[in-house]
């Protein structure tokens, strides 16, 4: 008896190493949109409990929807919102399979930013086909070599990397606004701190401007698909990306299979700071056309909650900055129609994260969504 069931299980615990199939589908899908449902009815709720009436709760979710997806202006402000969450979500991403709590993100978007304003209001006369990769480029290198710093600390000293980049944060904010200042910086017949303006020929095309010149969406959601492929190529598909998620698994065992602890670890902090990086050169050349204090508006730190969501997945980080963009772009809708606070969405965005960091309450509000998997592991 016993020497059937060992095989048995065995072969069992074999196929489920092969093919995760059902659990994996679970953790990245089924959880993170029962999460979703959750939030939704607890932020209705919220509203109830702030006098909030009913049919103004239905208007102000049927605008969400309307904001976010019900027109081609709406699914423009989502793509345009989306784009530089996901860029810097993929390399908190990289950060977290690598066992890091990278949340610098924020100041790697402000120095990859500043840099690629600077680049993009330089070299006058430059093509366009030369000009926007240099730019995209600098701000990538910019995040990449403020992002090492934190690495190179936590390689070299053991400083841990939540400090590091908590302090590197502000230091940004401190250089920007110096930056901004400086009179081959600042723009001309100006006082207040504000960059010059990005020469057309290193602004990232807005698509649909031949429609109508106030759909913002850029040609940026095209290097955001490239930069997905590129993650999801790099993480499972390469010798460093498997050093990577080894050493996110188990950095003892990483470290006795000959792998070098310190390179892994400065190489990861600079593939997700160029991506910050390149998420604020996607801002400043495609949205905003100049540097100003605090244009990176918090989307490093949003970019952590999306970087959850997506379970730290190529995929997962980008439906997961699509919805926080749709929440975004909706959430200006919501307020306009149905006067609703636009902090609801801030609230709804903080009970997704919880739930999504509490898979098992998810599981236990909805146990007939995951029954089968259940049923299949007594069996």
């Amino acid at each position: 008896m016993t020497d059937q069931t060992a095989p048995d299980t065995l072969q069992q615990k074999l196929l489920e190493r092969a093919a995760p199939g059902r659990a994996e589908f679970e953790d990245l899908v089924v959880v993170p949109i029962f999460a979703l449902i959750v939030a939704l009815v607890v932020g209705a709720l919220v509203m109830l409990a702030t006098a909030v009436d009913l049919p103004t709760i239905g208007r102000s979710y049927i605008a969400l929807v309307q904001g976010s997806v019900g027109s081609l202006n709406a699914l423009s402000e989502t793509f345009t919102a989306a784009a530089p969450l996901v860029l810097a979500g993929l390399g908190l991403a990289i950060g977290f399979r690598t066992g890091l709590f990278n949340i610098g993100a924020e100041g790697q978007i402000v120095i990859g930013g500043l840099v690629a304003v600077m680049v993009g209001f330089s070299f006058s006369g430059l093509p366009w086909a030369l000009h926007l990769p240099l730019a995209l480029l600098a701000g990538a290198i910019a995040g990449a070599l403020y992002a090492s710093i934190a690495g190179a600390l936590r390689a070299y000293t053991g400083a841990h990397e939540v400090i590091s980049t908590i302090m590197l944060n502000l230091i940004s904010y401190r250089v920007l606004d110096y930056a901004l200042r400086q009179p081959f910086i600042q723009r001309e017949g100006r006082a207040d701190p504000v960059s010059r303006s990005v020469l057309d020929s290193a602004e990232l095309p807005q698509l649909l401007a031949w429609l109508d010149p106030n759909l913002r969406v850029h040609a940026g959601i095209f290097l955001v698909i490239g930069a997905v492929i590129f993650v999801y190529w790099l993480l499972f598909r390469t010798k460093i990306g498997f050093e990577f998620r080894a050493s996110g698994k188990n950095p003892d065992a990483a470290r006795y299979a000959g792998m070098r602890a310190s390179l892994i670890i400065v190489s990861a902090m600079a593939a997700a700071g160029a991506l910050a990086g390149l998420a604020g050169a996607n801002q400043v050349l495609g949205v905003l056309d100049r540097a100003t204090p605090g244009f990176s508006a918090g989307i490093g730190f949003d970019a952590i909650s999306v970087a959850l969501l997506g379970r730290s997945h190529p995929v997962g980080v980008l439906f997961a900055g699509l919805l926080f963009g749709a929440l975004e772009a909706g959430g200006r809708q919501m307020q306009v129609d149905a006067g609703v606070s636009i902090d609801l969405i801030g609230i709804i965005q903080a009970l997704i994260i919880v739930f999504i960091a509490a898979p098992l309450l998810v599981r236990a509000i909805f146990p007939w969504g995951f029954r089968r998997a259940e049923s299949g592991s007594k069996e």
